[in-house]
């Protein structure tokens, strides 16, 4: 399945805020999706309690993983910005 490794953009992390909107994007999308710290274990993105599980903080790799390109740049691309609204 294809991946893209990305750095958190937010500086918040992957917390509340970053985490909804990234999991509501993911259930927009209809497709699969999984994020994961490297060597870490994926979890579903479409929940943003398990995104959360990850502690993934400003600066911190993850990987994206889909089988749809575009939904995967797509979310890669919002967990490299700055979504915290700050």
């Amino acid at each position: 399945m294809p991946s893209r490794t990305v750095v958190v953009g937010s500086r918040i992390g992957l917390h509340v805020r970053p985490a909804a909107l990234i999991a509501e994007a993911v259930g927009k999308a209809g497709v699969p999706v999984s994020l994961a710290t490297p060597g870490g274990t994926p979890v579903d993105a479409r929940s943003p309690l398990m995104i959360m599980t990850l502690g993934a903080k400003q600066g911190t790799e993850v990987v994206v993983t889909s089988d749809d390109e575009d939904v995967l740049e797509h979310i890669a691309g919002m967990v490299a910005s700055d979504l915290d609204g700050g």
